[in-house]
């Protein structure tokens, strides 16, 4: 019975993370363990694994504090660890089945995110006053007791949590696995366009995928897809960069904003399969391939 020592007490996304993390490599190996929150030295200093306590990090003995005054390092674009990242960078890679591109998706989306929080390092300045995206780590710390609530067992939050995260964390690697799969063939697709600034899929792939890997590429100005939840084909415009939704070029602005098969939109475009154009010129439905192609190669003259 493998012994994970973390400290009592309230928890931060960190601690969670990591034993989630470390819960699913014992898993994954078949070993049985339990999960111990203290702070007495002598229980942390028998630990198998010790993570965000006892002042030490040394993968050797699988110790994985980042609090001591020397902390326990940063990555290359400046992110210090906390014990979520030293965890995932000394195990992370065999959970990934030793594939670094689904090892280094991981890291971005949801573990160097958590670090920097947790070690107080802004990576998102809000736009708006009062406004800021739902972070990862608050689905898990909204658990916490609010202070009007009282003789709550936190040790029994901290482990239900990160259960949760076990399942998560299981899910984003199978995710991240189909990213990868998903980039091979977009890029493929890519390299076959005769016309590099038309990109055509054949399957449905998720907007953020797509995107992020055509926004990376200078040519790529419109992609014609298969609809996944109904019987039209798509035209959509790039992203300049995947870090804005601003596009390289929009749908000509006489097109924007009818919706079911106005006759009126056909007249304009001269697609007669046309359906939809949304009303901020991102986007359009067409009924055919052809159509789609069509519409995509007008919208290039425009």
């Amino acid at each position: 019975m493998k012994k994970l020592i973390t400290h009592n007490g309230s928890f931060h996304a960190d601690d969670i993370f990591a034993c989630a993390t470390l819960s699913l490599v014992l898993e994954k190996e078949g070993q049985e363990f339990e999960v111990i929150r203290t702070r007495d030295e002598e229980t942390i200093k028998n630990g198998d694994y010790v993570f965000d306590v006892g002042g030490i990090y040394n993968p050797k003995i699988n110790r994985f504090d980042h609090h001591q005054k020397s902390g326990a390092g940063k990555r290359e674009n400046g992110i210090e660890y906390s014990s979520f990242g030293l965890v995932w960078k000394h195990f992370g890679l065999s959970l990934c089945d030793n594939n670094t591109s689904v090892w280094k998706i991981i890291d971005d989306k949801m573990v160097s995110p958590i670090d920097a929080i947790d070690n107080g390092i802004d990576i998102m300045t809000p736009k708006f006053d009062g406004v800021i995206p739902y972070d990862l780590e608050q689905a898990f710390l909204v658990y916490l007791p609010t202070w009007e609530e009282e003789n709550l067992d936190i040790d029994k939050i901290f482990k239900e949590q990160a259960e949760k995260v076990l399942i998560l964390l299981k899910r984003e690697i199978e995710v991240a696995e189909s990213e990868v799969r998903g980039t091979k063939l977009i890029l493929e697709a890519y390299e076959k366009s005769p016309d590099k600034r038309l990109v055509q899929l054949e399957i449905p792939f998720p907007r953020y995928l797509y995107q992020r890997v055509l926004s990376g590429l200078k040519e790529p100005i419109f992609l014609i897809y298969p609809s996944s939840h109904s019987d039209v084909w798509k035209v959509e415009a790039i992203y300049k960069s995947f870090d804005t939704l601003s596009s390289r070029k929009l749908l000509p602005e006489n097109w924007w904003g009818y919706l079911g098969n106005d006759p009126k939109l056909k007249e304009i475009t001269g697609v007669p399969d046309i359906t939809f154009c949304h009303r901020n010129g991102f986007l359009a439905n067409v009924k055919s391939k052809e159509g789609a192609i069509k519409l995509a190669e007008l919208a290039l003259l425009e």
